[in-house]
């Protein structure tokens, strides 16, 4: 045998391995680092499992064939589907599945040209930025437009479903969008669909695991809030999720940063007096509810009473 590689009947040591690669380590940092999520996080760990496994059948003579990597990933926006990406790149990089390790995030945008050949050179410079690693394309069934005759999406898609096949061992490509859209995209492409092997539905978040993450939020930026402003960023995300213009995460997180305007401009309005570090880290209610959400509500419920 050559390379070091035990006989077909030694025992190999999955544990080992595992903590070799440190993929227990990223699976761990993600579960830290993300709130909720646990079908997701349950699927990645089962492809990281199977990726592992993989290379340990190899050391004693088992194949399967390379397996396929390349991912959908659904859900509604600020569900964590970049910050998967992100470590789906590094776990691949740690099996040694990909080289580099890195993510490309792009949209249509970045592929599709608007004039007779600028799609492929445009196509072709994003995927030789991502070889090596990981391809994210967000809100995917942008890519064609077959309701445009003039569409130049169709060549970005040829040159994209050659290299998932060709390219395959260097790169892996995750499609990203709405369910909905995304299953309708799929259907009307045969040859995408057939190309994706594992597809990865990210939920909503709940009213409690939105507030745990503006917990986090906060924490990493070095702020609290008071009593009353817990209060109120409850009944905020209470509201917030109403609205069809939620976006989950990204909606705390836009919340929080307004919260932080507000604040500052507080703080700003009593210059002359001494700030003490509490009154640097907190947020009072004032600043959650000076928020349009309760302005709005307020206003609604006004012109429904009798």
């Amino acid at each position: 045998m050559t390379g070091g590689a035990p006989p077909a009947d030694r025992p190999l040591d999955l544990a080992a391995a595992l903590a070799e690669s440190g993929v227990d380590e990223l699976l761990a940092t993600l579960d830290a680092e993300l709130v909720g999520l646990a079908p997701v996080k349950r699927r990645i760990r089962e492809i990281a499992a199977l990726l592992l496994v993989e290379k340990l059948r190899l050391q004693v003579g088992l194949s399967a064939g390379p397996p396929s990597l390349h991912m959908s990933f659904t859900g509604n926006p600020g569900t964590g589907k970049t910050t998967i990406a992100l470590r789906m790149a590094e776990i691949l990089h740690r099996l040694r599945y990909v080289r580099k390790g890195h993510l490309v995030a792009v949209t249509r945008d970045d592929l599709v040209g608007q004039f007779i050949g600028h799609t492929a050179p445009r196509t072709k410079e994003v995927v030789k930025r991502a070889m090596g690693g990981v391809l994210f394309i967000d809100e995917a069934y942008f890519l064609y437009r077959p309701e445009n005759e003039r569409d130049y999406g169709q060549e970005a898609m040829e040159i994209l479903l050659q290299v998932m096949e060709n390219d395959r061992d260097d790169l892996v490509v995750i499609l990203a969008g709405y369910k909905d859209r995304m299953d309708r995209f799929f259907a009307s492409n045969p040859g995408m669909s057939s190309r994706i092997a594992h597809h990865v539905d990210f939920p909503d978040y709940g009213q409690d695991e939105l507030y745990a993450i503006a917990g986090l939020m906060l924490e990493k930026m070095q702020y609290r809030l008071s009593d009353d402003a817990r209060t109120a960023l409850g009944e905020y995300i209470e509201r917030r999720r109403a609205r069809p213009s939620f976006a989950n995460a990204r909606s705390i997180r836009n919340a929080l940063d307004r919260a932080r305007l507000r604040h500052a401009d507080r703080l700003f309005g009593a210059a002359g007096e001494p700030l003490s570090r509490e009154a640097l880290m907190t947020i009072e209610a004032s600043d959650i509810r000076a928020s349009r959400v309760f302005s709005e509500a307020a206003a609604t419920a006004e012109e429904s009473t009798p």
